[in-house]
């Protein structure tokens, strides 16, 4: 193999990439000292937002258990209120979209799914004609 890793014939010649220069070590400790910095922040961060909550947790659970049969009921329908806005919300949605599809097809122009609906009523009407046309033939006395 004439290639090596890392070169590519270009025109007749090798061609190198280029390697990364070497940074100064001035450079280097600047890096290393703001990384730790920051992710020594971040770790203090950390550790004082879980010992706020372990704080808050201890406070607040008295108090969620002298008012849990409160609590409870209100959480239930608060979440009964919220599903049945929601519900109500979707509903409504689906009930415009449903009108605009019936305008659109009766104005005539042609909605996506009109090509099934029209198959669909073809088939229903033949279909439907075929049991007159049965029903008509088994009727006795005529």
């Amino acid at each position: 193999m004439a290639e090596h890793y890392g070169q590519y014939q270009q025109s007749g010649r090798p061609y190198s990439y280029p390697q990364q220069q070497q940074q100064p070590v001035s450079h280097q400790v600047v890096k290393a000292a703001t990384a730790v910095t920051a992710g020594g922040s971040l770790l203090v961060l950390s550790g004082l937002t879980l010992a706020g909550t372990v704080i808050a947790l201890t406070i607040a659970t008295p108090l969620l258990v002298i008012f849990s049969p409160v609590l409870v009921p209100a959480a239930g329908a608060l979440f009964l209120l919220c599903a049945g806005f929601v519900a109500s919300g979707g509903f409504g949605a689906a009930a415009v979209g449903v009108m605009s599809w019936i305008y659109r097809y009766l104005t005539g122009k042609h909605p996506p799914g009109a090509d099934q609906l029209e198959t669909a009523r073809t088939k229903l009407a033949t279909k439907a004609r075929e049991m007159k046309e049965r029903a008509e033939q088994n009727i006795p006395g005529t």
